[in-house]
């Protein structure tokens, strides 16, 4: 975007952010829900991307164009990103030209001209929250759409995104010379409680014949990040209990897939979307059923009654394609 903003321009993004604000501060509001319509034939299919947002560096370019490639093969209906969105620190304001940079001008595929459904990660915390959950970014660019929580319902598909990243204790008691922007989560152990009732009415009341939950950290992992504790404890058991189909996250930046040995819950990692971690991996966890060290990205094609996951890296090659029916059968290849 160009540095220097119109009057009308700053006047609507004030305006926007004035009404930004009222909502933000705010933990006692049910998740907001959007829709989203299947295709004609009965099929919903997307992408999944995390830990992105380098200005094409570490690989993000070749990601994005294997994303184009794909997503045009599959007519996908959106995209999904893990967070993680902007780095190092997230965006300075709305002003900032990393969004146009690590975004706009990086994802131009016409295959990814969709709708962006994003959730933040530690990371995007650590700059201007607000100015990445404003709708002033959907002005500048009509794909964005980023909350700290929220529901999409696709018919037969419904997806829970999840603001992770407060669970996490260490970026509250330890932060490592990091400045995290907890305006609109403080008092942490409120928005924390409120979050999980939310998410355990929504995923009740569902009646979609797939859940999907979506969040930034790791629940299962073995890669750099590992378990992360606090999902375990606290978000974890409401999946199981609700008949959760898949959790989708990024943070490790790796691309992964866990089944879970006491529910139907599968464990996806797309955090492969720029720089990956070659070699960072800690084996010793059941049911691990695919890992990969390196940049990548996945897709997913859902009808009523069958899944098919295949994850790819930065030549377009299929890793590794995980496929399961509500008829009860699943297979890896």
């Amino acid at each position: 975007m160009a540095a220097g903003l119109s009057y009308k321009f700053k006047a609507q993004c004030l305006i926007f952010t004035v009404i930004l604000g009222l909502s933000f501060f705010s933990t006692l509001a049910e998740l907001q829900r959007f829709e989203h319509p299947t295709n004609a034939d009965g099929s919903l299919n997307f992408l999944v991307v995390g830990d992105w947002g380098r200005k094409g560096a570490y690989n993000q370019s070749k990601v994005a164009h294997q994303m184009g490639r794909v997503g045009e093969k599959l007519n996908i209906n959106f995209i999904i990103s893990t967070g993680d969105n902007f780095y190092e620190d997230g965006l300075t304001g709305i002003e900032d030209t990393a969004f146009e940079e690590s975004f706009s001008k990086l994802y131009t595929a016409k295959s990814l001209q969709k709708q962006w459904y994003n959730v933040l990660g530690n990371h995007d915390y650590r700059g201007d929250v607000v100015a990445q959950l404003s709708p002033i970014l959907k002005m500048i660019d009509s794909r964005w759409l980023c909350l700290r929580s929220f529901i999409l319902n696709a018919d037969f598909v419904e997806f829970f995104f999840v603001d992770t990243t407060p669970f996490v204790d260490n970026y509250f008691n330890d932060p490592k010379d990091h400045v995290y922007d907890w305006r609109g989560v403080l008092p942490r152990t409120d928005y924390i409680r409120n979050l999980v009732k939310d998410v355990d009415s929504a995923l009740k009341e569902s009646t979609a014949k797939w859940k999907i939950v979506v969040g930034h950290h790791t629940i299962r992992s073995i890669g750099h990040h590992g378990d992360t504790q606090e999902l375990v404890d606290q978000l974890l058991p409401i999946l199981e209990a609700n008949n959760v189909d898949l959790y989708v996250n990024g943070h490790d930046h790796c691309l992964e897939h866990i089944s879970s040995t006491v529910s139907p819950i599968q464990f996806l990692t797309s955090g492969g979307g720029s720089k990956a971690w070659r070699g960072d991996i800690h084996m010793g966890q059941d049911g691990v059923k695919f890992y990969y060290d390196g940049q990548g990205f996945v897709s997913a094609e859902v009808t009523e009654t069958h899944a098919k996951i295949v994850f790819y890296d930065i030549s377009g090659k299929v890793l590794h394609k995980w496929s399961a029916s509500k008829q009860g059968s699943s297979a890896a290849m």
